[in-house]
């Protein structure tokens, strides 16, 4: 469990130890700072032997009041969290199951990826690559490593705290579910991607967004 906020990776290993009696590694990690990576797979190996399933998760998105604002220190910062790292983790632990066992790999991208909006370009831009990131590594690692991605529409996550709810409620009347998601349903997916349920599936990317998009 990486993450740059080392309390909450601790708490959640802590969480997952208690619930489930298995071992859990808390890491500090910056996925944009590939050294970092590189520590993380040598960690993460050392402790438990192998890896089966990798979950690139991280991402950000700061808002910007117009696209000509945008600098390159955010435009920089965007892009390597959402594509540079995990390109780079997922280079580094796919060559590894490559040479082991095998494995599965699932990076979490966003419908931002294939409906963008003005407020969030290069976002959009860095989920966009990690779409066709995802199937290229699924040529490079197969068949023993199966790649996969995760595309989220609109979650009630911890982000959609800063959201104006009454014009969410608005916009959501045109989902065909009528509603945000919430996150417990998006667990389905990633359990669908990392075990044999899916062991004839990989270069694919499920969309999951509450038909928000039709």
């Amino acid at each position: 469990i990486a993450s740059r906020k080392l309390d909450a990776c601790e708490s959640l290993a802590k969480e997952v130890e208690a619930t489930t009696g298995r071992k859990a590694l808390a890491k500090a990690c910056h996925v944009g700072h590939w050294d970092q990576l590189e520590e993380l797979a040598d960690a993460a190996y050392e402790r438990f032997g192998h890896v089966d399933v990798l979950v690139n998760n991280a991402g950000m998105s700061p808002l910007y009041p117009r696209p000509v604002d945008v600098t390159e220190e955010l435009y920089d910062k965007v892009l390597a969290v959402n594509l540079k790292g995990p390109f780079r983790l997922t280079a580094l632990v796919g060559q590894r199951m490559v040479d082991g066992d095998g494995g599965s790999i699932i990076n979490v991208s966003s419908t931002a990826a294939i409906r963008p909006g003005a407020g969030v370009i290069p976002y959009a831009a860095a989920k966009a690559a990690l779409n066709a990131m995802t199937e290229a590594f699924a040529h490079a690692y197969g068949p023993k490593v199966r790649v996969n991605g995760i595309m989220p529409g609109p979650f009630l996550t911890d982000i959609s705290k800063a959201w104006d709810m009454e014009g969410f409620k608005q916009q959501a009347r045109r989902f065909d579910l009528r509603r945000g998601g919430e996150p417990e349903e998006i667990v389905g997916a990633a359990l669908y991607f990392a075990t044999d349920a899916s062991s004839f599936t990989t270069g694919t990317v499920l969309r999951i967004d509450g038909g928000s998009g039709t």
